[in-house]
């Protein structure tokens, strides 16, 4: 994307207390804004604090996360719970490319041996295997790819910043030799768009192949400016399908009919490959020793 614009801040905190109940209690996310240009992204209404109504071109990064961090990090009060890295914003997107920021942030969570959550849809983490490595050696670190479609014309749409999906399989096939816990989070399902019995087949063949441990899926959910966005795209990619989809997303999810029909599919899928649904088994195993 061309029109791209990095925009430096400051942060009062790098890391930020989760209430609600979650596998891990804290969200670290070094830039807000993500090139990815994901059509259903959920955060796209977070620039609106920042008076930016261009969540895909406007990326703000925050110099003075390293410090702020560590600051936390240091506090005798500190418990090594879990952090989830980029829950919000992909923190391999291509400004990391110029920032550098990972690398660090890899560094610190070693020496105050923090256990961590990094899901991404770019390989550009591989730059970081010696330290998430390193990392999987003294606690917990979970490297998860959010893969939607083996289909590259619709990946290329509905995620025109993101790279290739068997690039993100070959990426987690390579953290398999760590002792990382490896993961595939099929999220979001786009109904009529990537919820195909051939698509999940596809997927599902491909992550038993890169030896994941566990899948995680999830459908997708509109609201707000994120609704407005998925659908201005499916007006203009896919028409075909925006009555239906106008019907099936009367509110924020799809109905429980769909829903019942749709997991039934993935389930009996993922039994037909061997693979665990079991997100936070790997954890608790790694944790408890």
């Amino acid at each position: 994307m061309s029109d791209i614009k990095y925009k430096e801040i400051s942060c009062e905190t790098a890391m930020n207390h989760l209430k609600r109940r979650m596998p891990y209690s804290w969200d670290l996310n070094i830039y807000r804004g993500c090139e990815h240009g994901c059509k259903y992204c959920y955060a796209i209404y977070s620039h609106e604090y920042l008076g930016s109504d261009n969540y895909f071109g406007d990326i703000y990064v925050k110099t003075n996360i390293l410090e702020q961090l560590e600051k936390q990090l240091c506090d005798p009060k500190w418990k090594r719970e879990i952090v989830n890295i980029g829950g919000v914003t992909d923190s391999y997107q291509a400004a990391e490319e110029h920032y550098g920021l990972m690398p660090e942030i890899l560094k610190l969570l070693i020496k105050y041996k923090t256990p961590a959550i990094i899901s991404t849809k770019s390989d550009l983490i591989l730059r970081d295997y010696d330290l998430i490595d390193e990392l999987s050696k003294i606690t917990y670190i979970n490297v998860a790819a959010t893969v939607t479609t083996m289909d590259e014309n619709i990946r290329k749409l509905i995620e025109p910043g993101g790279v290739e999906s068997d690039r993100r399989f070959k990426m987690l096939k390579i953290f398999r030799k760590t002792n990382a816990s490896v993961g595939l989070h099929v999220m979001p399902i786009i109904p009529y768009v990537t919820d195909s019995f051939e698509n999940f087949d596809s997927l599902f063949r491909s992550a038993k192949d890169s030896g994941v441990h566990y899948v995680l899926p999830g459908t997708l959910y509109l609201r707000g400016k994120t609704r407005t966005v998925f659908f201005e795209f499916i007006k203009k990619e896919f028409p075909g399908l925006y009555n239906d989809l106008s019907i099936l997303y009367k509110s924020g999810g799809a109905d429980k009919e769909y829903k019942n029909s749709l997991y039934k599919t993935v389930n009996e899928l993922r039994d037909k490959y061997n693979l665990s649904s079991s997100y936070t088994k790997p954890m608790k195993e790694k944790l408890k020793k």
